[in-house]
């Protein structure tokens, strides 16, 4: 069935509840590779309960609920998901996390774009607490084969890299049971696990979470660009543009952009730095 690109925005929001505490925060913050030295200060903050302070990332998979779950079997979309990729995904930031939580999570599709050959589902999700508004989602999901039904083409433009050399390079390792540990987070796509679902999908071994690549690219540029405050970071955007095996190395490259702004791009650097994060900003706070 093709996709129903006004049913899908119509639809009415979903919604749950989501809980959180610091093994939750300690988990996540494991799983995209912090703790290492074990007991550096600046990995203190994001491991020790006494000191943790939350990366912004961990709303994407904030009570165990992915960011883009449900977003695929609501009225006006029936596709395969095996057409499926997560193409980006943007956080925004109403105010900090907090360590311990219970909020309500309203799930919505924001837009339907027809690429021609593929479509392109927007999920939008917001949370909110107690004390209101804590952050805005939106998971841009690529839907190959299912295009061509006459809807919007919607933005396409492409984010130039700075035409000069980074003002920072990182590079960041991941562990060979990288994705085990980060899927404990909530996202149990056997491609990340499962060698032989993984040589189905068409890759040669179960590749990262690209969440977990989002996350371990934002710690970099908050350890090394805010000082590792966490309460700077306003909203952080990123565009999928490859894969990551576990056990490779993330080559994490910097351009500040004016107040207030950082560019970035990440690149496998064991197969010559082929891309991995494209179109990729973090928007932040000169203090927090």
């Amino acid at each position: 069935m093709p996709i129903d690109a006004a049913a899908a925005v119509s639809a009415e929001p979903r919604t749950a509840a989501l809980a959180w505490g610091h093994k939750d925060i300690q988990l996540y913050h494991l799983g995209i590779g912090a703790g290492i030295p074990a007991t550096d200060p600046d990995e203190l903050r994001y491991t020790l309960e006494s000191e943790l302070h939350v990366l912004p990332s961990f709303a994407t998979v904030a009570g165990g609920r992915m960011a883009l779950a449900g977003g695929l079997n609501g009225p006006g979309i029936d596709v395969d998901l095996a057409a499926v990729l997560h193409g980006g995904q943007t956080v925004e930031l109403h105010r900090p996390i907090p360590v311990t939580g219970d909020a309500t999570q309203t799930s919505r599709v924001a837009a339907v774009y027809d690429k021609g050959k593929a479509a392109v589902i927007v999920l939008r999700t917001e949370a909110a607490d107690a004390d209101g508004p804590l952050w805005t989602c939106d998971s841009r999901i690529f839907v190959r084969g299912e295009g061509g039904f006459g809807g919007e083409r919607g933005p396409s433009e492409r984010l130039e890299t700075p035409d000069r050399e980074p003002d920072r390079t990182v590079e960041r390792a991941t562990r060979e049971d990288q994705a085990l540990l980060y899927r404990l987070s909530g996202d149990w796509n056997p491609l990340h696990a499962d060698p032989g679902f993984a040589k189905l999908a068409g890759f040669e071994k179960p590749i990262l979470h690209g969440l977990c690549s989002y996350g371990m690219v934002l710690k970099a540029v908050v350890d090394t660009e805010l000082g590792g405050d966490v309460a700077r970071v306003h909203s952080y955007t990123t565009r999928f543009a490859g894969v990551v095996y576990p056990g490779e190395t993330l080559r994490i490259r910097m351009w500040r952009e004016g107040e207030g702004r950082v560019q970035v791009t990440a690149s496998a650097v064991e197969r010559d730095d082929a891309p991995v994060l494209g179109d990729t900003v973090v928007a932040y706070a000169e203090h927090s």
